[in-house]
């Protein structure tokens, strides 16, 4: 199994997580399927406002299993690094944002 396909994986069991909450985030399910966890997560953390989606998690808890937290591991941070665009700074500063991480 590739990184990627580790990725897409991990980010599944963020929506099993949300699931068993109660929240059902069907557009994150959606996008990765069509995507994948790379492209999914890139398209999330270029929009500049905090979605909606973490700040549901952030309620119920579960920051820890956020897209924004996974991209952070250090076993995935290389496919996010050498872009255009800072996704890990900005994983990062939503996290910092909600006080997950300081």
């Amino acid at each position: 199994m590739s990184l990627e396909e580790e990725l897409t994986e991990e980010l599944q069991g963020t929506y099993e997580a949300a699931r068993k909450h109660g929240y059902i985030a069907t557009y994150f399910l959606q996008m990765l399927e069509e995507h994948g966890g790379k492209e999914t997560a890139k398209r999330l953390l270029s929009k500049q406002e905090i979605q909606q989606g973490l700040m549901k998690l952030a309620e119920l808890g579960l920051l820890a299993d956020s897209l924004e937290a996974v991209v952070l591991k250090d076993k995935y941070k290389s496919l996010f690094e050498n872009e255009d665009f800072d996704y890990l700074g900005e994983a990062r500063r939503r996290l910092e944002a909600l006080g997950f991480i300081k």
